[in-house]
């Protein structure tokens, strides 16, 4: 029998306050059904202190319902702050580090760790030098084709892979705030205005169609990732795990979708027609995985393939 694949809560990479980010970790621990759960602020170092208040109180309580807890790395270090605190992280061996900036891969260097989606892993012997140098656990850039997916994990044996199976998908970094200029503000300045948006703000087209969604200083699509390959498909790709990346949805019920789905409980339509219904105002994609424009749906029915949007 295929082995059971495992799921992962990816970190929150929105600024949500800090008795919502607590309340919504309590209720991931007490009923969703997922393996790994990632802390830590990645996107803006300015809002460590909202979730750092609630940290120990809430690992305290995903570990007591059985979770297993990775600490995540900032995505991008441009001041000697953030590099203190990547250094001070990077050192904690009392849960295992998810690397998503080549800063924290250099101070992790010798020692078990993750490495996040936000690392570019583009071929197989990207992914064995990260082995070698210590990483157990390798979530691919979301934006991958199935294929190439398969031929770095068939070079490289060693470490779990992961796909980023559900979420807005992170495209772009800056080190400026485009959603704090949005609002007529500066990244010094910003007075977080990002709170106001705790599931991306919307950015159109001239003729008004939502194609991407600004988080601070990072970039995400509008659609939201979900890939709904069957568990011996995703094995025989050389996965072991898939990565839920928090919205503004009932994740509980997405980790649930998803948990069926592994466990042949669910097929991929009922699963789309469920993320559907608890996530309705953002459409479904799978472009990428498919070859296909990221933003597209393809749909499998039988050996042919159709999209729509």
């Amino acid at each position: 029998m295929t082995a059971s694949i495992n799921l992962t809560l990816g970190p929150l990479l929105y600024l949500w306050p800090a008795e919502k980010f607590r309340d919504f970790y309590f209720e991931i621990a007490d009923e969703a059904p997922v393996d790994v759960v990632v802390l830590g602020e990645t996107i803006c170092s300015k809002r460590l202190h909202v979730m750092e208040a609630e940290m120990a109180t809430v690992i305290e309580r995903l570990e007591r319902a059985g979770k297993t807890v990775r600490l995540s790395t900032l995505a991008m270090v441009t001041l000697e702050r953030e590099s203190k605190y990547q250094r001070e992280l990077a050192e904690d061996e009392s849960h295992l580090v998810e690397a998503n900036d080549l800063s924290a891969l250099r101070i992790l260097k010798g020692r078990p760790h993750a490495v996040g989606p936000f690392v570019n892993v583009y071929n197989g012997e990207t992914a064995r030098l990260l082995a070698r140098n210590g990483a157990t656990s390798i979530c691919l850039p979301p934006e991958l084709p199935a294929t190439s997916v398969s031929k770095i994990t068939q070079a490289c044996p060693g470490p779990e892979f992961e796909l980023f199976a559900f979420g807005r998908i992170p495209l772009a970094l800056s080190a400026r705030c485009a959603h704090a200029r949005s609002k007529g503000r500066t990244k010094d300045n910003c007075q977080f205005v990002c709170q106001e948006d705790p599931d991306g703000l919307a950015v159109k087209t001239l003729s008004g169609q939502p194609f991407l969604a600004l988080n601070g200083i990072q970039t995400v699509s509008h659609a939201c990732q979900a890939l709904l390959d069957s568990p011996e498909d995703l094995r025989s790709m050389g996965i072991a795990s898939l990565r839920l990346s928090p919205q503004v949805c009932d994740m509980v019920g997405v980790s649930k979708a998803f948990r069926a789905l592994a466990n042949r409980e669910s097929d991929a339509s009922e699963v789309a027609a469920r993320l559907r219904t608890i996530y309705p105002d953002v459409p479904l994609a799978n472009g990428f995985h498919h070859g296909h424009a990221g933003a597209e749906w393809i749909a499998r029915l039988k050996n042919s393939a159709s999209s729509n949007s």
